[in-house]
């Protein structure tokens, strides 16, 4: 049987906060259903899902990338950071990798990247569920450290409340200094 794991992250574009990636290698014996790309499912609903992932995959990893590590190395190469870490914690070793996006990881195994691989393999879907759910409780945590700019509403996006907090305030430890905004603040 080849053993295959679908990798995914959820946090580029925020201006706070790590970028997170997930590997799953779902269990063919044991199917969860309703698997889509987390941007299309309610937060209880990606939250139901992956208890179960997390109960009847075969395995799973989710790993991330830090902000100094995205502020040293840029977003796009502390993402493909985060998958090959997540990737490198399976055990069992995949087969073969299926990534969602055009950029693939530096990993010592098989990989194909999938544009829209999240809305189509079922095992990158459960990824992307992972990241997503693991990420957005980070930014809940992290918003108990830094209340006053909403990290819990918006997860680190620049959403119009966000950006204002962002202007009054000035950067927190946990924001991205490479991202626009947050380096026009600080210039």
């Amino acid at each position: 049987m080849l053993l295959i794991a679908g990798v995914d992250e959820a946090g580029r574009g925020p201006l706070a906060g790590p970028v997170v990636a997930a590997a799953v290698m779902l269990d063919p014996r044991r199917t969860v259903e309703g698997l889509r790309d987390s941007k299309q499912l309610t937060a209880a609903r990606r939250l139901d899902l992956a208890e179960q992932i997390r109960a009847q995959a075969m395995a799973f990893a989710v790993a991330q990338a830090s902000v100094a590590e995205i502020d040293r190395i840029n977003i796009l190469q502390a993402s493909l950071l985060a998958m090959r870490r997540a990737i490198e914690a399976l055990r069992p070793r995949p087969d073969l990798v299926l990534v969602d996006g055009v950029h693939l990881p530096v990993i010592a195994i098989a990989a194909r990247a999938i544009v829209g691989g999240d809305a189509t393999e079922p095992s990158i879907s459960a990824a992307s569920i992972l990241a997503k759910t693991h990420r957005d409780a980070l930014m809940v945590r992290l918003h108990q450290r830094h209340p006053q700019y909403g990290f819990d509403c918006h997860f680190g996006y620049p959403t119009p409340q966000h950006l204002r907090q962002l202007r009054r305030l000035g950067p927190c430890a946990v924001h991205r200094r490479s991202f626009a905004p947050v380096r026009a603040l600080l210039s």
